[in-house]
């Protein structure tokens, strides 16, 4: 898996018991999956259709350093499905993981556009 970004832990970041707010967690993960299938589809219009079950295994607090990993899972016509892990890299234990989660590619109109990609690409082999 290939951990792309990190997230500080921040007092906004904490529910009332003091530790990270998971909705904050699944918009952060949101976000990278967006900007990750925007780069391997080299489209703008992209939407998260469907996430599988979301595995909460532990927590993080204030001034903990977040990772996130996305791997790709399969190309579809028109989506890309990957899956993602979290982890915190004070304490190396993986905070979630969702092993299927469905982006699809959008046209113009909003509806589903095929893309016609079918393996990773690497910014430095496009140039």
């Amino acid at each position: 898996m290939r951990f792309h970004t990190r997230k500080w832990v921040k007092p906004e970041d904490l529910n009332p018991n003091g530790t990270l707010f998971g909705g904050k967690l699944l918009a952060w993960i949101d976000e990278e999956l967006a900007l990750y299938t925007i780069i391997q589809l080299e489209n703008t219009r992209i939407v998260t259709k469907h996430m599988s079950e979301i595995n909460f295994r532990s927590s993080a607090k204030q001034g903990d350093i977040i990772e996130i990993g996305i791997d790709v899972v399969k190309f579809g016509n028109t989506s890309l499905t990957l899956k993602c892990e979290a982890r915190n890299m004070m304490t190396r234990e993986t905070i979630i993981s969702i092993d299927h989660i469905t982006m699809v590619s959008l046209g113009a109109d909003g509806k589903p556009k095929a893309h016609g990609k079918t393996e990773i690409e690497f910014i430095k082999d496009r140039l």
